[in-house]
């Protein structure tokens, strides 16, 4: 009997600030910036691009492209995407390990 697997979406899990923040903190974590792109569209798409639009005066097509797969969202879109999650992006010094 072979096994059935569902598609795991962790957009229905990032139901809070607190977790969006930490799903997207995780992802600033490994400096990829698609990676990051990428988490940050998921955490869009949990929050609804709908009232994301009307949040950031953005379009839903903008938004969705912007966090494609193939997407480069402008730093602009980004403070204006994390500003409506509730989202901070902060800075701090980065410290060498070794």
């Amino acid at each position: 009997m072979a096994e059935a697997f569902t598609e795991f979406d962790p957009a229905e899990y990032l139901s809070s600030p607190e977790a969006i923040a930490e799903f997207i903190a995780d992802a600033m974590e490994t400096g990829d910036a698609a990676y990051i792109s990428k988490a940050i569209g998921i955490a869009a798409r949990a929050r609804g691009m709908s009232e994301l639009a009307r949040e950031t005066g953005l379009s839903r097509e903008q938004l969705y492209r912007s966090f494609s797969e193939r997407g480069n969202p402008t730093l602009k879109t980004i403070m204006a995407v994390t500003k409506a999650l509730g989202v901070d992006i902060t800075a701090r010094a980065h410290v060498e390990h070794g």
